[in-house]
């Protein structure tokens, strides 16, 4: 028969047993906390990315509370410099960036750089598309270009930040037809829902975005896309790419997410966990799917070097079509 100390010990023993089964208290919740830097407006390509972050990170049960915090303008120019000088070593803070932004500091001459941040993941890419109001005269591609050619100066063309991806596309859509990029009308935007405003208010000729941003308004029919920048038709999406129509311009967007300048090694583990965690979730997954997102992660200094050979490339571009100093 066993005492009453015997059974203690016995059920004591059990409770450690049990206890070492489980998962840590840490890696069940992830992480308490975390503050999301957006800098562009609501609405746009980088708000809807951080916005899934939190709903599957808040969903799958590894961070409970978000703070958002929006600094929109210029690609990311005026965010920027805010998010180096505010969240230096702070290991509980990322910031959404991607293409668009590369192409906005070197367009605005930034005084600071995306390699003063901490790569964490590169998450999506998407293909940029472009579209008119449901009401314009241009059905085609091609009508929109034969316009465009005929007077450059009648074609205004809707996107974000000056330097960003939709500028660099219709550069070099221009440069593909024949025509002069420096000629083309771009009217920038601090982001996608600004730009989608003034499509359906039928303020400019066309627009270019990711195609997430403005699947919904093509999809209710407000909006025609007339071609995507992806090197082939992509899956669900009925709609031509560019090369299919004759103009030899592929370009691919990528978005992710950075930490602040200062970290330990420790905190950016954390962080580059974190994300991986998220990515491989079912809540991330059905958002891909559903924004029409390519999931494409890539992390820590795989995702650094990657994105000193975006810096490279895309100044390249730029020079090329006009849009930074030589």
């Amino acid at each position: 028969m066993m005492n009453r100390r015997s059974v203690f010990v016995c059920g004591a023993a059990a409770l450690v047993a049990a206890a070492a089964s489980l998962p840590s208290a840490a890696a069940a919740q992830g992480m308490p906390s975390l503050q999301i830097f957006v800098p562009a407006a609501p609405g746009g390509g980088w708000d809807q990315t951080g916005r899934s972050i939190e709903l599957a990170l808040r969903t799958d049960g590894l961070v409970k509370d978000f703070k958002f915090e929006h600094a929109p303008g210029a690609g990311g120019a005026v965010g920027l410099p805010r998010f180096l000088g505010t969240k230096k070593g702070q290991g509980d803070a990322i910031m959404v960036g991607g293409l668009v932004m590369v192409g906005s500091l070197i367009a605005n001459k930034s005084p600071v750089k995306m390699t003063d941040l901490t790569p964490i993941a590169r998450l999506t890419g998407e293909a940029e598309v472009i579209v008119v109001p449901a009401s314009s005269p241009f059905k085609t591609m091609k009508d929109l270009v034969d316009a465009f050619k005929a007077d450059p100066t009648k074609i205004s063309w809707a996107g974000g930040s000056a330097g960003g991806t939709d500028h660099i596309l219709a550069g070099m859509i221009a440069k593909a037809v024949g025509s002069d990029p420096k000629k083309v009308s771009y009217v920038a935007y601090a982001g996608g829902g600004p730009a989608q405003a003034a499509l359906l208010g039928n303020q400019v000729s066309a627009g270019i975005s990711g195609y997430g941003e403005f699947a919904e308004q093509i999809k209710a029919g407000k909006l025609r896309a007339l071609a995507l920048s992806s090197d082939k038709r992509q899956p669900g999406i009925d709609v031509p790419t560019l090369k299919e129509q004759g103009i030899d311009v592929e370009l691919f967007n990528w978005r992710g997410v950075f930490g602040a300048p200062g970290l330990s090694a420790e905190q950016k583990k954390a962080l580059i966990d974190l994300v991986v965690k998220m990515a491989n979730g079912p809540t991330w997954k059905s958002e891909l799917t559903k924004k029409d997102w390519t999931g494409i992660l890539l992390t820590g200094d795989a995702f650094g070097s990657y994105l000193d050979s975006e810096i490279t490339r895309i100044t390249g571009i730029l020079t090329d079509l006009g849009l930074a100093a030589k």
